[in-house]
Order: structure tokens, then sequence, then C-alpha cells
């Protein structure tokens, strides 16, 4: 713990004096100080590196000296969730954010190129003041290597709605995310301050910004599979204050990918570029300070902390230095062009940033209105999932049918009749898509719409890319598939785009049908009985239990039927992790149902539909035994305390008492989790810098019907 301690110490210490050195190399244009400022960045990382390893230690070997080891681990906590209990607590998630941050700062560092060597000293200088703020924490708020008060030789064990697979990746993605954020930010503020503010500074944030946004993209999908699949009310998400701030940042990320576009092509957004650069690390530190300061509910904060205000102040001295620096600069910040028609892509450009804005601007609003009305009469009231939905969705409809066309449109200006004759196939397809959800029986307007906008951003991108690759292969001589695959490696910016795009549609298009095609029953069986729901019939065939040493599950086995025809077996389940208070008033044995409890959903996944089926044992037959066996046997040891656990569970089998069963069919939900897939492998495609083999020669190919025409996509 000591060692721990210090390591903070003088990683702290490491940091500020490099970003001394960075400042003082940014006034006087010293190569040596920049030097020391660059030492500086890679030693923080391995500072961080090394007691994020330290504390890993401390967890595999079962250290409960550690107050973080006692209180979120045991000895019986399987390895995996002992490396990933880490980052579980707040004192460790910050030490995660740290060393990430740290592994993209020396990214950074290492890869400044002749050009962008104006802008090194302060961007190094601002990475460095942000792990500087991280360190300062640790060392005076929440460090991770506190002593334990009270000694203990087993621990108190992982939250339990924390055992799940993917909830173990989901903060490492967030965070990414969270850290990748800072290196744009950084840069976009060393622009600011050298007045360097060409395309040239946006040319070196791209990938970071890609990445930054590839990681908020996986984090709030891991997040909302998890809540599927474990939280037991049924959806993937709730509009939670912690969810909601994790996507806040993604839609200002998401703005600045695709309009930096603009920037690069027409010199125009920059403004727009700065500022969504600037906000997207803000809502950053938002949701960090959000899961930390426990100002609002949330089934993911940590609770109340001390952390709020120093969150605060960074936010607020962030918010004051980007608003400066862009005032400041404003004269420099002026559009080169001006639009020249509203058909064109600059338009299209333009609307998606108001959109993304609206829609930043109305998750922000309701996540935070519990605050405001709380300020403004008094009362803390808080806004529901049908609120935001109310808003989001006309914006998330109009959003999906500007993807369909700014691809399709040219630079400048656009005409009519060359747009309709590029958009005749593709419209045709999406309308007799549109027709066969309604045919279907999808009666919910926004379902359609985005139906209908899916459909037109799938057909026009396969029409894009078999355009291109006849193209190549009458220049070539080669087969359709390998000019296509030709094609999409000389040009993984552009595909990759039209691949992103194509799976953001198909996850909205999951979305809006699950959303208008939910049926569900909650219904109390006994073993023989069996409910019919949206076409599946589920019957109750018997109940089970597991004993193991942290908990206790009370399942049921469930035949599935449709259609005549015999599914197979779902094992939803209920499970219950024993109290430490050994001496509360549920008594010895009492307490082994008085813990958390955590939903195992049964789920049986199709593209079509979804079953979804959640169980609540009724364990009120057990109270008599409970009570008889705190009476009786009260002062056993552990290993005969267990045996009559188990044989209390085994009564609940014998008795059968009747399970109060919640069903789900909704469709579309698998569409939601293949859509993000593509929508990764989109990004990862583009991020991917294309082969350039020496000597060889491209192949001339026809000039382009229409010359204007170029990709529409933030990651081109």
């Amino acid at each position: 713990m000591i060692l721990g301690r210090a390591i903070l110490v003088l990683l702290l210490l490491v940091a500020l004096a490099g970003l001394a050195s960075a400042l003082r190399a940014a006034r006087r244009g010293d190569r040596r100080y920049l030097e020391v400022a660059r030492r500086s960045v890679i030693a923080s990382a391995g500072l961080a590196a090394s007691a994020m390893l330290l504390l890993e230690a401390a967890y595999v070997r079962d250290d409960f000296d550690f107050a973080l080891v006692a209180g979120n681990s045991s000895t019986t906590t399987p390895l995996y969730y002992k490396l990933t209990a880490v980052w579980s607590t707040q004192a460790g998630s910050l030490l995660l954010w740290l060393c990430v941050l740290g592994a993209m700062s020396v990214v950074a560092v290492r890869n400044f190129r002749d050009e962008h060597r104006e802008l090194e000293p302060i961007t190094v200088a601002v990475l460095l003041a942000v792990s500087a703020f991280f360190a300062f924490l640790m060392v005076f708020y929440a460090s991770p290597f506190d002593a334990s008060p009270v000694g203990t030789s087993q621990g108190a064990g992982l939250q339990p709605l924390l055992r799940y697979p993917l909830m173990a990746l989901h903060p490492i993605a967030l965070y990414l995310g969270y850290a990748g954020a800072t290196v744009p930010f950084a840069y976009a503020v060393a622009a600011l301050a050298r007045g360097r503010l060409d395309a040239s500074w946006l040319t070196a944030v791209r990938r970071y910004a890609m990445l930054a946004w590839m990681f908020l993209a996986a984090g709030l999908v891991l997040g909302s599979r998890w809540s599927y699949a474990e939280l037991g009310w049924g959806g993937y998400w709730g509009w939670d204050p912690v969810e909601n701030a994790a996507l806040l940042p993604w839609l200002t990320a998401t703005a600045f990918i695709h309009s930096s576009v603009i920037q690069e092509r027409r010199g125009m957004l920059k403004i727009w570029n700065v500022s969504l650069v600037a906000a997207t690390f803000v809502l950053s530190l938002v949701g960090t300070f959000l899961v930390r300061s426990g100002i609002l509910d949330s089934i993911h904060a940590f609770g109340a902390s001390t952390l709020g205000v120093p969150f605060l102040l960074l936010i607020a001295a962030t918010i004051a230095l980007s608003v400066g620096l862009i005032v400041w600069r404003v004269p420099q910040l002026r559009s080169e062009h001006r639009l020249d028609g509203i058909l064109s892509r600059e338009t299209v450009f333009l609307l998606n940033n108001v959109i993304l804005v609206g829609l930043a601007f109305v998750v922000f609003w309701g996540t935070f209105f519990p605050l405001i009305s709380e300020a403004v009469t008094g009362t803390k009231s808080a806004l529901g999932p049908p609120w935001f939905e109310l808003y989001v969705t006309p914006l998330g409809i109009a959003l999906v049918l500007l993807l369909a066309i700014g691809p399709n449109l040219a630079w400048k200006r656009t005409r009519p009749r060359a747009l309709a004759r590029v958009l005749r196939v593709p419209a045709l397809l999406a309308v007799i898509a549109a027709a066969a959800a309604v045919s279907l029986g999808t009666s919910s307007t926004s379902a359609v719409l985005t139906t209908l906008g899916a459909a037109l951003i799938v057909a026009a991108s396969t029409q894009e890319l078999a355009r291109a690759a006849t193209a190549r292969a009458a220049a070539t001589g080669a087969g359709r598939r390998r000019s296509a695959l030709d094609v999409v490696r000389r040009n993984r910016r552009r595909y990759g785009g039209y691949l992103t795009h194509v799976g953001f549609a198909t996850m909205l298009l999951g979305v809006a049908i699950s959303g208008a095609s939910k049926s569900g029953r909650d219904i109390t069986m006994r073993p023989g009985d069996e409910v019919t729901v949206a076409g599946y019939r589920v019957a109750y065939e018997r109940p089970t239990t597991s004993v193991r040493s942290e908990k206790i599950a009370f399942g049921t086995s469930l035949s599935i039927w449709r259609g005549g025809r015999r599914l197979g077996t779902l094992s939803p389940a209920r499970e219950y992790y024993p109290s430490l208070d050994l001496g509360g008033s549920k008594g010895t044995f009492g307490r082994f149902f008085d813990g958390e409890a955590t939903s195992e959903i049964g789920i049986r996944a199709s593209f079509g539909r979804d079953l979804w089926i959640s169980a609540a044992p009724d364990l009120e037959t057990l109270r008599k035994p409970i009570e008889e066996a705190n009476r009786r046997f009260s002062t056993v040891p552990p290993v005969a305390q267990a045996l009559i656990i188990n044989a209390i569970a085994e009564r609940y089998v014998v008795q059968a008492p009747p399970v109060a069963f919640r069903v789900i069919v909704r469709t579309g939900v698998t569409w939601i989790w293949v859509g993000a897939s593509v929508m990764a492998l989109g990004a990862l495609l583009a991020l991917r810098r294309p082969r350039r083999r020496p000597g060889a020669r491209r192949a001339a190919l026809p000039a382009p019907e229409n010359p204007a025409r170029m990709p529409y996509s933030g990651v081109q």
C-alpha cells in the first residue's frame, strides 16, 4: 500500500514537472524542455500502469489489507472477476481512466508529424494537465491503496449485478472513449493558441476522434446488452442518467467526425469543429462527474462522494478556456466559403450538426431536469422515457433520412433531376421495404419511416459500391467480386463510412421495430401451468435450485413451443447473495436471502423475434423453515450451515411454490446487436490505412457520371 501511494505521488510530481516544461517549451520554443515534457508523458504512463498492476496483484492474491480488495472481492470470486473488479470501484475507475489516458498520450506524443510540431508543446501540456488532475484526485481524495479498516480473511465479494462477462468490458470501452476525447481536445487547444486553424490539425486528430467515437459506441452497446440480459425489466435502454451521460459525448463526437469533412473540403464550419471537440471533452468529464458525484439517482452510479467539487472546477475551467480561445480566434475561424445552394452536401452537413446537437441538448436537459426543477421549484422532478422518446424519435428519423440522401449530393449544388436519377432505384426498394413492414403488422409511423430511411441507406450504399466495382471491372478486366474488394481496399475510409452508416441504420431499425412490437404478460404459475404470448407457448415444468459458496439460485425449467414445434428449454432464475450482516435481524440463515438479488434471464433470440422471460420465486414458503433453522441451529459451524441451507433449498423444490413470471416478446432486438457489430466493422475499416505497394500502378478508371459526387461520411 505504501508503494502504491508512493507511485501515485511520484506520478503527480512527474506530470506537474512535465506540464511546467511543456509550457516553458511553448513559450520559448526550447526543444530541450519539450523533450523533458515528452519523457514525462511516457514516465507518467509507466507509473500509472505500475499502479494498476500493483492493484491487480492485490486482487489476484486476495490481499484483504487493501480496502478495495476487501470490499469488492473474496476468496471465492472467480479470477476473471477479480481482474475486472479493479474498475468496479470509484478509486479503481479513476486509475483505469489515468492508465488509458497515459496510453493514449504516449501514442499521441510518439506520432507527431513534422507539420504538427508547432502544436506539440501545448498539446503535451494539456495531456499532462489532465493526467495531473486524475493523479491529484487519487492522492488527496480517492486513493485505491487505502488500508482496510477492519481485518478480514474472506472479503465482501464483487457486487452481484457486475458479475456479467460483458460488464467487465463496458467500463474499459467507455474510458477508452472518454480518455480518447482528450487527445483531440489537446490538439484543438494547441491549434487555437497557435492560430493554426487550417485543416491540418483535423488531419492529426481524426483517427483519435474515430477511436473515441468507436469505443463510446461499444460501451453504450455493451451497457445496453447488460441491461437487457441482467436487470430483469425487459428493456435495453431506460434513459438512465449515467447511460445518457455516456451518450452525450458520442453525439457530439459523431457531429465532429462528419463536420470535419466539410472543413477539409471547403474550409467551412471551423467554429463548429473546435466547439464540438471541446464539447465532446467537456461532456466526457460530465459523464465521469455524474457517476462519481451521486447528484442523480442511477443504478450505475457509485453514490455520494467528495469528488463532485473537483470535477465541477475542472469542467468550469475547461469551458472557460475553450470559450475564451474560440472568442479570441473568431476572425480566423470564419468560413472560407458560403452555402451555394440548399440542395448540396454542405447543407446536409450543417443539418446533420444541428440535429445531433439538438439530440444532445434534449438528452442533457432531460438528464439534468431533476436538478433544474429542484433549483427553480424546490421539488426534484424527473422526466421519464416517454418524454425523451417524444423528442428523440423525430430527430432520429430526420437523421436517418439525411444519412440516406447525403451521399448522393454534390458539393456546392445538386440538380434535383440528377438526385432523382441517382435515388430512383434505392427509393423504390425503400418504399417496398416500408410497405412490407406495414403488411407484416407494423403500425407505428416512426417504425415505418425508420424502415424507409434504413432501406434507402442500404440500397444507396450498395448501388454506389456496385457502380464503382463495375467501372473497375471494365477498366481492369477483373471479376465483379475482385473489383469490389479492390475498390474497398483502395478507399477504406469511404466504404468504411458507408458500412458504418448501414450499421447505424440497422441498429435504429431494430430500436424502432422492437419498441413498436412489444407483447408481454405477467403471470404466476405452478409446475404444469402454461401461458401463450404472441404465438409462443411457455410451459412451466419444474423448479430448480443451485447452492454455491457465494449465492443461492432458485430457478425454473420452461419448455418453449411455437406452432406445435418444441423449440427448447429456458431456465430463468433469481439469485440471492448472503448479507454480510452476521448479526442482523434475519438471523444466521435468513441472511442468506437478505443480501442483493439478481435475475438470470431466459432469452431465446432470433433475427425475427426475441422471447424474454424472468422469474421471481415466492420465498414466503421458506419463511417457516428458515425461522426454525435460526432457532435450532444458529450456532452450528459453517459446514453444518451449508448442509442446512441445502436442505432448505431441496424443500423449496419439493414444495414447488408458485413463481411470478414476466414473459415478453419483441421483434427486431437482434438487429440492434447486428447493426452495432456492422458499425464496429465499418469504423475499423475506415481506421485502417490503405496499403501502398511499391511500384504498383493504379489502373485508369472512367470518369464518374457526376464528378462532384463524393462520399458523405465523417470517416472518409
